[in-house]
Protein backbone atom coordinates (compact mmCIF):
# COMPACT_ATOMS: atom_id res chain seq x y z
CA UNK A 1 0.00 0.00 0.00
CA UNK A 2 2.79 2.54 1.40
CA UNK A 3 4.52 1.71 -2.72
CA UNK A 4 1.18 1.99 -4.47
CA UNK A 5 0.94 5.68 -2.26
CA UNK A 6 4.34 6.92 -3.41
CA UNK A 7 3.82 5.75 -6.91
CA UNK A 8 1.17 7.80 -7.16
CA UNK A 9 2.57 10.95 -5.17
CA UNK A 10 4.93 10.90 -7.98
CA UNK A 11 2.51 10.75 -10.36
CA UNK A 12 0.84 13.46 -9.52
CA UNK A 13 3.87 15.66 -8.92
CA UNK A 14 5.16 14.94 -12.68
CA UNK A 15 1.74 15.58 -13.54
CA UNK A 16 1.34 18.98 -11.68
CA UNK A 17 4.86 20.17 -12.73
CA UNK A 18 3.93 19.10 -16.43
CA UNK A 19 1.14 21.64 -16.16
CA UNK A 20 2.77 24.72 -14.46
CA UNK A 21 5.24 23.94 -17.70
CA UNK A 22 2.61 24.45 -19.93
CA UNK A 23 1.12 27.90 -18.39
CA UNK A 24 4.42 29.47 -18.15
CA UNK A 25 5.31 28.53 -21.61
CA UNK A 26 1.60 29.56 -22.77
CA UNK A 27 2.14 32.48 -20.66
CA UNK A 28 5.62 33.37 -22.11
CA UNK A 29 4.35 32.74 -25.63
CA UNK A 30 1.87 35.28 -25.04
CA UNK A 31 3.56 37.85 -23.18
CA UNK A 32 6.06 37.48 -26.23
CA UNK A 33 3.19 38.41 -28.88
CA UNK A 34 1.63 41.41 -26.86
CA UNK A 35 5.07 42.55 -26.32
CA UNK A 36 6.17 42.53 -29.92
CA UNK A 37 6.26 46.22 -31.41
CA UNK A 38 5.52 46.59 -35.30
CA UNK A 39 8.40 49.04 -35.94
CA UNK A 40 7.16 52.39 -37.93
CA UNK A 41 9.03 54.69 -40.37
CA UNK A 42 7.44 57.12 -43.53
CA UNK A 43 7.80 53.93 -45.37
CA UNK A 44 4.17 53.01 -43.25
CA UNK A 45 2.92 56.06 -44.72
CA UNK A 46 0.50 55.97 -47.75
CA UNK A 47 -0.84 59.81 -49.20
CA UNK A 48 -4.42 59.68 -49.58
CA UNK A 49 -5.82 61.85 -52.39
CA UNK A 50 -2.11 62.97 -53.16
CA UNK A 51 -2.83 65.01 -56.17
CA UNK A 52 -4.61 67.52 -54.18
CA UNK A 53 -1.45 68.55 -52.52
CA UNK A 54 0.48 72.14 -53.47
CA UNK A 55 3.25 69.53 -55.41
CA UNK A 56 1.51 66.45 -56.30
CA UNK A 57 4.12 63.41 -56.18
CA UNK A 58 7.09 65.12 -54.86
CA UNK A 59 5.44 65.80 -51.58
CA UNK A 60 4.96 62.29 -50.34
CA UNK A 61 8.11 61.26 -52.23
CA UNK A 62 10.60 63.23 -50.51
CA UNK A 63 8.66 62.91 -47.18
CA UNK A 64 9.95 59.33 -47.48
CA UNK A 65 6.14 58.01 -48.16
CA UNK A 66 6.07 54.06 -49.69
CA UNK A 67 2.34 54.42 -51.09
CA UNK A 68 1.08 57.09 -52.97
CA UNK A 69 -2.83 56.92 -54.35
CA UNK A 70 -3.80 58.56 -57.28
CA UNK A 71 -7.92 58.68 -58.58
CA UNK A 72 -8.12 58.44 -62.49
CA UNK A 73 -10.23 58.95 -65.23
CA UNK A 74 -9.96 57.74 -69.28
CA UNK A 75 -10.75 60.79 -71.52
CA UNK A 76 -10.09 60.60 -75.07
CA UNK A 77 -7.60 57.59 -74.85
CA UNK A 78 -5.81 58.96 -71.46
CA UNK A 79 -5.51 58.89 -67.54
CA UNK A 80 -6.67 61.93 -66.13
CA UNK A 81 -6.06 62.61 -62.52
CA UNK A 82 -9.08 64.34 -60.70
CA UNK A 83 -11.37 63.17 -57.66
CA UNK A 84 -14.12 63.59 -59.52
CA UNK A 85 -15.27 64.21 -63.42
CA UNK A 86 -16.06 68.14 -62.99
CA UNK A 87 -12.45 68.67 -61.66
CA UNK A 88 -10.71 67.52 -64.89
CA UNK A 89 -7.91 69.60 -66.30
CA UNK A 90 -5.70 68.76 -69.21
CA UNK A 91 -2.35 69.61 -67.60
CA UNK A 92 -3.28 66.71 -64.71
CA UNK A 93 -2.79 64.00 -66.30
CA UNK A 94 -1.43 60.90 -64.80
CA UNK A 95 1.89 60.67 -67.13
CA UNK A 96 2.60 64.08 -66.64
CA UNK A 97 1.50 64.12 -62.50
CA UNK A 98 2.79 60.58 -61.85
CA UNK A 99 4.63 58.00 -64.25
CA UNK A 100 7.17 60.68 -65.44
CA UNK A 101 8.42 61.95 -61.85
CA UNK A 102 8.30 57.87 -60.70
CA UNK A 103 10.76 57.42 -64.19
CA UNK A 104 13.00 60.03 -63.40
CA UNK A 105 13.02 59.65 -59.84
CA UNK A 106 13.58 55.91 -59.21
CA UNK A 107 15.51 55.67 -61.97
CA UNK A 108 18.18 57.94 -60.25
CA UNK A 109 17.37 56.20 -56.73
CA UNK A 110 17.67 52.46 -57.02
CA UNK A 111 17.31 51.71 -53.62
CA UNK A 112 13.96 53.45 -53.39
CA UNK A 113 10.71 51.35 -53.25
CA UNK A 114 6.78 52.81 -54.27
CA UNK A 115 3.29 51.78 -54.32
CA UNK A 116 1.19 53.31 -57.18
CA UNK A 117 -2.71 52.92 -55.90
CA UNK A 118 -4.22 53.61 -58.76
CA UNK A 119 -7.91 53.96 -58.19
CA UNK A 120 -10.15 53.74 -61.10
CA UNK A 121 -12.92 55.75 -60.96
CA UNK A 122 -14.61 54.87 -64.08
CA UNK A 123 -15.00 52.11 -66.14
CA UNK A 124 -11.60 49.74 -65.71
CA UNK A 125 -12.25 47.70 -69.09
CA UNK A 126 -11.31 51.52 -70.89
CA UNK A 127 -8.98 52.57 -68.12
CA UNK A 128 -7.06 49.39 -67.67
CA UNK A 129 -5.72 48.89 -71.52
CA UNK A 130 -4.29 52.68 -71.53
CA UNK A 131 -3.08 52.61 -68.20
CA UNK A 132 -0.99 49.65 -69.58
CA UNK A 133 -0.12 51.78 -72.27
CA UNK A 134 1.14 54.12 -70.33
CA UNK A 135 3.18 52.28 -67.85
CA UNK A 136 5.71 50.65 -71.23
CA UNK A 137 8.14 53.38 -70.12
CA UNK A 138 8.53 52.40 -66.83
CA UNK A 139 8.42 48.78 -67.27
CA UNK A 140 12.38 48.34 -66.26
CA UNK A 141 11.69 49.60 -62.57
CA UNK A 142 8.60 47.47 -62.29
CA UNK A 143 10.19 44.55 -63.49
CA UNK A 144 13.39 45.56 -60.55
CA UNK A 145 10.29 45.56 -58.55
CA UNK A 146 11.44 49.36 -57.43
CA UNK A 147 7.90 50.21 -58.64
CA UNK A 148 4.71 48.34 -57.79
CA UNK A 149 0.66 48.94 -59.55
CA UNK A 150 -1.69 48.75 -57.75
CA UNK A 151 -5.32 49.15 -58.87
CA UNK A 152 -8.33 50.15 -56.71
CA UNK A 153 -11.63 51.52 -56.86
CA UNK A 154 -13.59 50.40 -60.05
CA UNK A 155 -11.16 46.87 -60.96
CA UNK A 156 -12.47 43.82 -62.60
CA UNK A 157 -13.69 40.76 -60.43
CA UNK A 158 -10.80 37.86 -59.55
CA UNK A 159 -11.84 35.61 -62.50
CA UNK A 160 -10.42 38.36 -64.50
CA UNK A 161 -6.93 39.26 -63.11
CA UNK A 162 -5.10 36.93 -65.29
CA UNK A 163 -6.16 38.92 -68.38
CA UNK A 164 -4.02 41.06 -67.48
CA UNK A 165 -0.52 41.64 -67.24
CA UNK A 166 1.34 39.86 -64.27
CA UNK A 167 2.82 43.32 -62.98
CA UNK A 168 -0.44 44.44 -61.98
CA UNK A 169 -1.48 44.08 -58.55
CA UNK A 170 -5.36 44.73 -57.41
CA UNK A 171 -6.79 46.01 -54.78
CA UNK A 172 -8.74 43.87 -52.26
CA UNK A 173 -11.77 44.42 -49.95
CA UNK A 174 -12.92 41.53 -48.44
CA UNK A 175 -15.99 41.47 -50.65
CA UNK A 176 -14.89 38.41 -53.23
CA UNK A 177 -13.73 35.39 -53.08
CA UNK A 178 -10.60 34.60 -54.78
CA UNK A 179 -8.85 31.10 -55.64
CA UNK A 180 -5.12 30.45 -54.27
CA UNK A 181 -4.00 31.55 -58.01
CA UNK A 182 -6.08 35.10 -57.57
CA UNK A 183 -5.61 36.01 -54.15
CA UNK A 184 -1.46 35.92 -55.38
CA UNK A 185 -2.20 38.83 -57.61
CA UNK A 186 -3.94 40.91 -54.50
CA UNK A 187 -1.17 43.93 -54.09
CA UNK A 188 -2.68 44.67 -50.87
CA UNK A 189 -6.36 44.94 -49.00
CA UNK A 190 -8.22 47.93 -48.08
CA UNK A 191 -11.23 48.18 -45.75
CA UNK A 192 -13.44 51.15 -44.84
CA UNK A 193 -13.01 51.94 -41.39
CA UNK A 194 -16.36 52.54 -40.69
CA UNK A 195 -17.33 49.21 -41.39
CA UNK A 196 -15.72 48.37 -38.63
CA UNK A 197 -15.44 51.22 -35.98
CA UNK A 198 -17.77 54.67 -35.32
CA UNK A 199 -14.55 56.05 -33.79
CA UNK A 200 -13.40 59.93 -34.78
CA UNK A 201 -10.03 60.06 -33.61
CA UNK A 202 -11.35 61.32 -30.11
CA UNK A 203 -11.38 59.97 -26.62
CA UNK A 204 -11.51 56.10 -26.52
CA UNK A 205 -12.15 53.29 -29.04
CA UNK A 206 -14.93 50.60 -27.94
CA UNK A 207 -13.28 47.64 -26.47
CA UNK A 208 -15.07 45.49 -29.10
CA UNK A 209 -14.35 47.62 -32.09
CA UNK A 210 -10.40 47.60 -31.04
CA UNK A 211 -10.35 43.85 -30.68
CA UNK A 212 -12.60 43.79 -34.32
CA UNK A 213 -9.85 46.19 -36.15
CA UNK A 214 -7.18 43.49 -34.57
CA UNK A 215 -8.63 40.33 -35.33
CA UNK A 216 -8.85 41.48 -39.09
CA UNK A 217 -5.58 42.95 -39.25
CA UNK A 218 -4.12 39.50 -37.70
CA UNK A 219 -6.51 37.91 -39.99
CA UNK A 220 -5.14 39.60 -43.45
CA UNK A 221 -1.28 39.28 -42.24
CA UNK A 222 -1.70 35.44 -41.73
CA UNK A 223 -3.23 35.47 -45.23
CA UNK A 224 0.19 37.27 -46.11
CA UNK A 225 -0.87 40.65 -47.05
CA UNK A 226 -0.83 44.22 -45.94
CA UNK A 227 -3.76 46.34 -44.74
CA UNK A 228 -4.97 49.90 -44.78
CA UNK A 229 -7.85 51.56 -43.72
CA UNK A 230 -9.37 54.38 -45.94
CA UNK A 231 -12.02 56.42 -44.18
CA UNK A 232 -10.09 56.87 -40.88
CA UNK A 233 -9.80 59.93 -38.83
CA UNK A 234 -7.08 61.51 -39.61
CA UNK A 235 -5.18 62.64 -36.67
CA UNK A 236 -2.46 61.86 -33.66
CA UNK A 237 -4.44 60.10 -31.88
CA UNK A 238 -6.06 57.79 -34.72
CA UNK A 239 -2.43 57.05 -36.13
CA UNK A 240 -1.04 55.99 -32.73
CA UNK A 241 -3.79 53.45 -32.41
CA UNK A 242 -4.01 52.25 -35.81
CA UNK A 243 0.37 52.12 -35.26
CA UNK A 244 -0.63 50.80 -32.11
CA UNK A 245 -2.90 47.56 -34.30
CA UNK A 246 -0.29 46.74 -36.78
CA UNK A 247 -1.99 48.63 -39.51
CA UNK A 248 0.64 48.23 -42.63
CA UNK A 249 0.00 51.72 -43.86
CA UNK A 250 -1.43 54.54 -42.49
CA UNK A 251 -3.20 57.00 -45.01
CA UNK A 252 -3.31 60.86 -43.97
CA UNK A 253 -4.23 63.56 -46.67
CA UNK A 254 -1.31 66.00 -43.59
CA UNK A 255 2.09 64.33 -44.58
CA UNK A 256 4.21 66.57 -43.22
CA UNK A 257 2.21 65.96 -40.27
CA UNK A 258 2.17 62.23 -40.37
CA UNK A 259 6.16 61.85 -41.54
CA UNK A 260 7.08 64.50 -38.10
CA UNK A 261 4.86 62.11 -36.26
CA UNK A 262 6.30 58.74 -37.06
CA UNK A 263 9.86 59.86 -36.69
CA UNK A 264 8.68 61.37 -32.99
CA UNK A 265 6.96 57.67 -32.15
Amino acid sequence: MDILIALYDDRMKIKIAKSILFILLTFGTCYHALGQRKNYSVKNAHAHNDYENELPFFTAYKAGFRSIEADVFPVNGKLYVAHDKTSITLEKSLQSLYLEPIFKTLSIDKSRHLILLVDIKENYRISLPILIKELRPLQAIIDSRQLKIVISGNRPAPSEFNTYPDYLYFDDDQSRKSSPEQWGRVGLVSLRFSSLSKWKGIGKMEKDERLKIKFTVDSVHKAGKEIRFWGSPDSPEAWKMLMKLKVDLIGTDKIAQLAAFIERN
